[in-house]
């Protein structure tokens, strides 16, 4: 699991509350973690291969690039694969290795390993984690400018600066002033620690906080936009606004999920911190407490990889496609080319279908008027909201033919 906690625990004079529930079932708790984890790793990528499905091959018709909002879903699950990564490996050597761990609490040894291990695994995992926290983030910013039509693929240069630029500063920050002045010789006190937790749950608040609202306000725009561009809002276009804001809910009910139980176990060893007596028997309930949220991290945290390509992709199934298209085979459109064209078919509105390797076949799902009903659907898929005066269009001649063939 992903938690400031264990990084403190690489201070031989580690507080109270960090020993307790650090040292409280180890072997347990880390078969839990590797549990959760290999699970979690294997169904991620098995969700982000590419599938074979019973459509035409990506080959047939010139696509553009995947959009800036699809890019940064992709990102955000390499981003939880590599958190994940780390907290299978240190859960493992943890387990298998408790003799190697134990020369972590020796004040003033010479044994350089263990603790640089402990601080080189925690750290790895802070930050890809605090990585995939600042691309949610991103991802709730670029659908609010996308429909704003603000943002377009070149803002995901920006993205990368800002996501990769902070979690490595907050990082090192956060580390340099919790090891000050060395590791075997950390300052005692819950002072020196404070910034070290700031700096791991400053992105997870931006997107418990900040997202939903971004998320609301983007599905208050794509509704005034459809009203403004039909003058009436039909039943097609309140079911594609319930469709966006299910996809939305999604996505914020894992975060709410594999991360709210960190918030709460914080909360709990801080007040345990600041008690006098922290063994005393009238805070047993809040040591329990401690205890149960911890091990539910173990579990939910290393999940967020999986439980989100959920959100993202729904199911994607098992048939994997393994074979490798040649780059002289997909030949990709300019980024700058993103009108409808003649015959209707608009690529970027079926961005979402690259990552899978397929195009649906374009002679399936035409209304009369040569849009594709599919399009609408593969941009649902992955909750990328691209409203443009075609999308809309688009939106509002396919969910009819949507509704007859249904």
């Amino acid at each position: 699991m992903a938690s400031p906690r264990l990084e403190t625990f690489c201070c031989p004079n580690r507080d109270d509350a960090t020993a307790f529930v650090v040292g409280f079932q180890p072997r347990f708790f880390n078969a839990i973690c590797i549990g959760s984890a290999a699970v979690s790793l294997l169904l991620t990528i098995l969700q982000i291969a590419p599938k074979r499905r019973s459509y035409r091959r990506l080959s047939q018709y010139p696509l553009q690039k995947p959009a800036s909002s699809s890019r940064i879903l992709f990102i955000v699950s390499l981003c939880d694969i590599l958190g994940c990564l780390g907290i299978l490996i240190r859960s493992t050597v943890w387990l298998g290795s408790p003799s190697f761990i134990s020369k972590i609490s020796v004040l003033n040894t010479t044994e350089v390993w263990p603790a640089a291990f402990c601080v080189g695994s925690s750290m790895w995992i802070q930050l890809f984690y605090s990585a995939s926290f600042w691309w949610a983030f991103c991802y709730g910013i670029d659908v609010y400018l996308v429909v704003k039509r603000s943002a377009g693929l070149s803002t995901i240069v920006l993205y990368h600066m800002i996501t990769w630029g902070l979690a490595v500063l907050l990082c090192v920050e956060g580390v340099a002033m919790l090891y000050y002045p060395t590791i075997s010789s950390c300052e005692n006190g819950l002072e020196h620690a404070v910034p070290h937790y700031i700096t791991t749950y400053v992105p997870l608040l931006l997107v418990l906080l900040i997202n939903p609202v971004l998320f609301g306000r983007t599905v208050a725009t794509v509704t005034s936009l459809l009203k403004g561009r039909q003058g009436i809002y039909t039943e097609n276009e309140r079911r594609l606004g319930m469709e966006i804001k299910i996809k939305f809910f999604k996505i914020m009910l894992v975060f709410f999920i594999c991360w709210l139980p960190n918030l709460i176990n914080e909360s709990i060893l801080f007040y345990l911190e600041m008690q006098e007596d922290f063994k005393g028997s009238h805070l047993k309930n809040a040591r329990n407490a401690a205890l149960i949220t911890w091990f539910i991290m173990g579990i939910l945290n290393p999940m967020q990889g999986f439980l989100n390509t959920l959100a993202f992709y729904g199911w994607t199934g098992f048939n994997i496609d393994f074979s490798i298209q040649s780059s002289r085979e997909i030949p990709w459109e300019s980024a700058s080319t993103s009108a409808v064209p003649a015959d209707g078919y608009n690529p970027t509105m079926s961005s979402s279908l690259n990552y899978q390797g397929c195009t649906p076949d374009k002679k399936k799902g035409l209304s009369g008027n040569g849009y594709h009903r599919a399009d609408t659907i593969s941009v649902l898929s992955e909750g990328i909201v691209y409203i443009t005066n075609a999308a809309i269009h688009i939106w509002a001649s396919t969910f009819n033919v949507h509704n007859g063939a249904s």
